[in-house]
């Protein structure tokens, strides 16, 4: 009965997400991440739902402790969140992200690989992108978390064709100039089952 009602409540919290405009984001780090990454991560996020409607309330879950938020996700970013500057070796295979679901229905939480999004976006950097790889490191932050973020709005385990929303992201797509929420991801937004 206790599972019926918790889920009850996440779908409830998602269905109203679009619909007030704003939203509260607590992000929890397991380790420290840096500043500068978290900093651009936040920028590069609020640009990409630049005319969707909705705005964005930050968070760290230590901000959170004893207060109440009507509208809130949780992202858990676990690894080291921060771009070394000299390579490791590290399975690339995998998810970089994931949305908890609750018998097939989205929750509000995700879960984001940091080790995967660096080793990721390291693939695809050279030369003098090493020189401002904290900054493309939040880039590519900021896209995994509003994939997931789609997942969660929509109510959807469905991707898009293009943008932010693909079932795929490669490490150019995740730190180039240019990647963005299509006109079909925000309006799935909107229009979710």
């Amino acid at each position: 009965m206790r599972h019926v009602l918790i889920r009850a409540f996440c779908m409830a919290a998602l269905a109203s997400l679009a619909a007030a405009g704003n939203l509260t984001i607590v992000l929890e780090f397991q380790g420290t991440p840096a500043t500068r990454s978290i900093t651009e991560m936040k920028r590069e996020f609020e640009t990409l739902f630049e005319g969707s409607g909705l705005t964005f309330d930050w968070r760290s879950r230590e901000e959170t402790s004893g207060q109440s938020y009507d509208n809130l996700v949780v992202v858990r970013f676990k690894g080291k969140c921060v771009l070394e500057p000299v390579p490791f070796l590290y399975d690339e295979r995998g998810p970089l992200a994931f949305t908890y679901t609750t018998a097939g229905a989205m929750q509000p939480f995700s879960e984001v690989a940091c080790d995967q999004v660096a080793a990721a976006a390291r693939s695809a950097m050279s030369g003098r992108d090493f020189a401002h790889a904290d900054l493309l490191f939040g880039r590519a932050l900021a896209r995994v978390v509003a994939h997931e973020l789609l997942h969660m709005l929509s109510r959807s385990g469905a991707h898009g064709h293009e943008g932010v929303a693909r079932a795929a992201l490669s490490g150019s797509n995740l730190i180039s100039p240019d990647l963005h929420l299509s006109p079909a991801d925000l309006e799935r937004i909107y229009t979710q089952p």
